[in-house]
């Protein structure tokens, strides 16, 4: 299990750097942050002066080489826009971000595990198309759009919840149902998938002959193996709602990284874009590798493969 996790964590830590190297130099090819930081009408005199200050008229290898080292010492640089240390903005913006993403993820699984289990306990009947038509509605519908015809029905017509900002509970429930129910149809589908092969086996068939209750059979015996592959997928969803509020951030106005990202790329403040991406990033291959280690801990032929 040591070698596992020792493998697993190498190779995160060298998807970070290359997304990392990935992300600064599509930044620096995307414009000058010189004229970012010495504003739009400044002459060129200025503009040459910021450029040599920071160390933009070095080669970009040796940019991407100092910019590295100042992250490993917690220095990600000052905020063109915001005017302020971009490691304490991004911090105070992240608690907003998780808080999305869990309950997201959290509303994803409530409505999916029971669906897949009612799809594959009553596989081919009208409540498995049903379940599998929900599934394709959510997997199809555009997170944006489905934003959009949220805050029209409930907040625009019947007036029941706000339509932007983070302050109270009630802020959270329409981004939340927009996030979450995105990323719901993939665990639908893997737990009906993973339900109907564990109802087939022969110890379920024995469990049955023995008397058991269906329940005790289904959520007892069925259910505790059908969810192990559901254990990498959280991971993974989990960090693509970490990545993926930017729009539903900026729709619902949360105060979060997502928002943060979109005024940053609005303004073109490269060192808040560059972190934000960073961190996400960074937090994606750290949730994916839990799931390795944990889908390693449930199922010890991953680990000895």
């Amino acid at each position: 299990m040591t070698f596992f996790i020792l493998k697993r964590l190498g190779l995160a830590i060298l998807v970070s750097l290359a997304v990392s190297a990935i992300a600064f130099f599509l930044l620096r090819i995307s414009g000058d942050i010189a004229i970012a930081i010495a504003g739009e009408g400044a002459r060129d005199i200025d503009i040459a002066a910021a450029r040599q200050l920071h160390g933009l008229d070095r080669p970009l290898i040796v940019q991407y080489w100092v910019w590295l080292l100042q992250i490993f010492n917690g220095d990600f640089g000052q905020s063109i826009f915001f005017k302020s240390d971009v490691l304490s903005l991004v911090w105070a913006k992240l608690p907003v971000t998780l808080l999305l993403g869990v309950l997201s993820l959290a509303f994803a699984l409530v409505i999916s595990i029971p669906l897949g289990i009612l799809a594959a306990v009553f596989a081919n009947s009208w409540i498995d198309r049903l379940a599998l038509s929900v599934a394709v509605v959510g997997q199809a519908l555009p997170n944006f759009f489905f934003a959009l015809v949220l805050i029209v029905l409930f907040s625009i017509t019947l007036r029941w919840l706000p339509v932007s900002g983070s302050a109270t509970w009630a802020h959270y429930i329409m981004p939340v149902i927009a996030l979450g129910y995105y990323v719901a149809p993939a665990f639908m589908r893997l737990v009906r998938a993973g339900m109907i092969d564990v109802l087939s086996a022969d110890y379920i068939r024995t469990a049955r002959a023995k008397g058991l209750p269906a329940h005790i059979v289904i959520f007892k015996h069925a259910l505790r193996n059908a969810v192990m592959p559901v254990v990498a997928l959280t991971a993974v969803q989990l960090g693509y709602l970490l990545g993926g509020s930017v729009v539903i951030e900026t729709i619902f106005a949360l105060d979060g990284l997502g928002f943060l990202a979109y005024q940053s790329i609005t303004h073109k403040d490269f060192p808040v874009i560059q972190a934000v991406v960073m961190l996400l990033s960074v937090l994606y291959v750290l949730l994916t590798l839990l799931g390795d280690i944990a889908n390693a801990w449930l199922n010890p032929r991953l680990r000895i493969s």
